[in-house]
């Protein structure tokens, strides 16, 4: 089957409700946008609508406004940069439903952007209100999903609303889906994922999903920990999840069952508290000492690392390294982007702080695709249905 998007439907002059992810970081005394990737991110789906004279109606939400109004939370920072971006104005108004929002919508000619208030101000978005739905949808003809970030959220615009209106995938959340899949159903191979963050316990149905469809199976950060103890070694005062060891012997047994190479750090860089500039050096995991804690990748696990990337035609990555926030920390998870990016692989960064990484280093466009999603793609990666792809439309190939 295959997901319908806005190239399958009549758009014009008709409104269509476009669900978007502009939850975007602001500068707390200026209020201009910091981050405009999710805003660019949505621009060939707003553009597509405007060049076929779609009456183009977005809804967001930004932070965590918890059903009130806060001011500080209000999306016409975003508008501004929207309208700078595509070129023309964007009409932002201070409210989602209601007469304000009727009569925006009536008023509105073909090719015309409309951004509504932050979604989140209303209670009836979070607990997927279907009256609220129903008032929200009633803006439009069309539904639109271009929100892959909040696809893994049941709420009144991510769901609730394709119970009235027919719903489709937006041209980014087309692009999200159809790699996320490829690489889960039907990857080049050699087929790698490197897996980090600080636990097991957020990434262990990621891990035991990605066990039975990946070649190999590389392991950093501070979950790489757990494996270590699981593995017989001593991590010092590294965190470690003494509850999870069972689950990564679980995980490791079954990579031996099925014939899958599962790398965990060879040497590690430790320091002697968690801090940005702590006394740090570099051990083999073995030998690290009680008093110390484990916050990075050494340069033998970069090296083992890159070495099996580079024999592999597909690779996934969803996590960083090491302790990535402190600079003298990063140098794994920096080096494994570099590592990405000069590879003749495809190659897909699931969402985070690898995200981060990649454009921290100016090196987005040397990868194949970059997912805007954090939870969301978690748990596609963990073989989950997200509730705002569920609701769109497919047909038979």
């Amino acid at each position: 089957m295959r997901t319908e998007t806005i190239r399958d439907v009549d758009v014009k002059s008709r409104p269509v409700l476009v669900r978007v992810d502009f939850n975007v970081p602001l500068d707390k005394q200026t209020r201009q946008v910091m981050d405009d990737t999710r805003i660019r991110a949505a621009l060939p789906t707003i553009r597509y609508l405007i060049d076929h004279g779609a009456k183009v109606i977005l809804c967001s939400h930004l932070g965590r406004p918890d059903g009130k109004i806060v001011e500080a939370l209000r999306l016409d920072p975003v508008a501004k940069r929207l309208s700078e971006l595509l070129g023309q104005p964007v009409k932002k108004i201070g409210a989602a439903v209601g007469p304000e929002a009727q009569a925006a919508e009536q008023a509105m000619k073909p090719g015309e952007v409309l951004l509504l208030e932050n979604i989140r101000f209303y209670p009836g978005e979070e607990s997927n209100d279907p009256d609220f739905a129903r008032e929200l949808s009633s803006l439009a003809q069309i539904y639109v999903n271009d929100a892959f970030g909040t696809a893994h959220r049941a709420h009144a615009s991510t769901e609730g609303v394709a119970t009235f209106l027919p719903a489709y995938a937006g041209l980014l959340m087309e692009k999200e889906i159809e790699a996320l899949s490829r690489a889960l159903t039907n990857p080049a191979r050699p087929f790698a994922a490197v897996i980090g963050g600080a636990k097991v316990s957020d990434k262990i149905k990621v891990l035991q999903h990605l066990v039975d469809k990946v070649d190999t199976l590389l392991i950093g950060g501070g979950m790489a920990n757990t494996f270590l103890l699981a593995d017989g070694y001593q991590v010092g005062d590294s965190l470690v999840e003494s509850d999870r060891v069972d689950a990564a012997l679980d995980i490791m047994s079954r990579a031996n069952q099925r014939g899958v190479k599962l790398l965990l750090p060879k040497d590690v860089v430790i320091a002697d508290s968690f801090s940005a500039d702590a006394v740090s050096r570099a051990v083999p995991a073995t030998q690290v000492p009680n008093g110390w804690r484990i916050l990075d990748i050494g340069p033998e696990t970069v090296e083992s690392f890159s070495q099996e990337l580079k024999r592999c035609q597909t690779v996934l990555w969803n996590g960083p390294m090491g302790v990535f926030e402190f600079p003298r920390f990063a140098e794994g998870t920096r080096s494994i982007a570099r590592v990405l990016a000069e590879l003749n692989a495809t190659t897909i960064i699931g969402g985070g702080e690898s995200v981060a990484a990649v454009e921290q280093l100016g090196l987005s466009d040397r990868m194949t695709h970059v997912s805007t999603g954090g939870g969301a793609t978690l748990e596609f990666l963990e073989g989950r249905v997200l509730p705002g792809v569920a609701v769109l439309r497919t047909t038979k190939n």
